[in-house]
Order: C-alpha cells, then structure tokens, then sequence
C-alpha cells in the first residue's frame, strides 16, 4: 500500500458539517495501526469531528498477509473501496503478488441506473444521437476504470449498456424490434469495444 494520503477538510459557508475524502493509510504492524486509529480519533474531536463509524476499519492486506494466507490455504485478505474500485489481493500469471482492482458494485449499479433513466428520455431522438452519446459513455468509463485486473466488470458493463439500448429502442416501436434486428443496427452503429485504458496496474495513491 502506498504510504502517500490526501485529506481535504470543507468548510463553505453554510455547510453545517464539514466534509472530508476518503482516507486509506498503510502500517507494517497492527501495533501501529491501533494507535494511529486512537491518535486520529482523538485528533478530530478536538475539531468536534469524528470518524464514521460505519465505514472505519481496519483490515489485514498486502503481500506479506496474502503470502502468509496462501501458504496456510486461508481466505484471501479483507478489501476496500476507494476512489470508486474494490481493491483486492491478488497474483499475476507468473505468481508475483499485486494489488487489483475492479470497479466498486455500487458504482456499477448507480452508473446503469442513469444510463437507464437518460436513454429513456432520449428514447424518441434519432438512433445517430443516442449511439454517439453511448459511445461517448461508454469511452469515458474504459478511460478512468480500464485497468487489466477489471476486464471483466468493464465487459459487464458494455453488455448491460448494450442490452438497455436494445430494450429502449423496443419500446418506442410499435413493431417489437427483434435480435437480429438490434445486431444488424449495430453493425451500422456499433458500440466501442471493452478497451484497457491503463495497460499496467497503477500505484494506489495515483488512481483515477
């Protein structure tokens, strides 16, 4: 884990209760950890600030927690979210250790839901301007979450963008537009393909 952290404090007029980034900070021992916690604590009540309680943890990770863990046959380390991806532990083809990452469920499921609710209001433009605003949607999420260990969720989400244009464009014809008939328009407009946009998995603190 990266030992770089960015902490940024709002206070703008009219805002009752000032905000702060998500914060990931890295200990070699539990030791330190624990006190760390204690100190950060006590450290944002003199600000009448708190850490949420919720969202507060401490979590074993890295290489030599997932060394340990795969010698003894265990489950993998815990994961987290941060900066809209699921870090996990993970090995590389030739069984070196590294840090993946996939794109946050929650995310996902957010992103689909406006995909859903923007096609559905542009359901009655021409076919030329939704294509070129799903392409452009589509190239946007591949450029910030295109990263080697989320192939698969970027898969996911082209199929399901896919699958949400297709049933848009039934909708708004009386005549119920078939299959054959979708992947013929889509020859004539065609979606980008799943695209990796960052070909090596970058350092945690530079994400995003």
């Amino acid at each position: 884990m990266s030992g770089d952290v960015h902490v940024r404090f709002c206070e703008r007029p009219g805002v009752r209760l000032p905000r702060a980034t998500h914060l990931v900070m890295g200990f070699q021992s539990e030791t330190d950890a624990r006190e760390m916690l204690v100190a950060l604590r006590e450290r944002l009540g003199k600000f009448k600030l708190a850490l949420h309680g919720d969202k507060t943890r401490l979590i074993e990770f890295g290489k030599l927690v997932a060394e340990h863990r795969r010698a003894r046959n265990t489950r993998r380390p815990g994961t987290f979210s941060f900066l809209g991806f699921t870090h996990y532990c993970g090995w590389s083809r030739d069984g070196r250790f590294v840090v993946k990452r996939r794109t946050e469920g929650r995310r996902v499921s957010r992103k689909l839901q406006d995909v859903q609710t923007e096609l559905r209001r542009r359901m009655h433009t021409p076919v030329q301007s939704q294509h070129r605003w799903l392409c452009s949607v589509l190239r946007g999420h591949d450029a910030y979450y295109g990263l080697p260990s989320n192939w698969p969720r970027l898969d996911s989400f082209h199929d399901a963008v896919r699958r949400r244009w297709y049933r848009v464009l039934r909708r708004r014809s009386q005549r119920r537009l078939t299959w054959e008939q979708f992947n013929a328009l889509l020859e004539r407009f065609p979606l980008p393909s799943t695209r990796i946009t960052h070909p090596r998995e970058v350092p945690l603190a530079r994400v995003g």
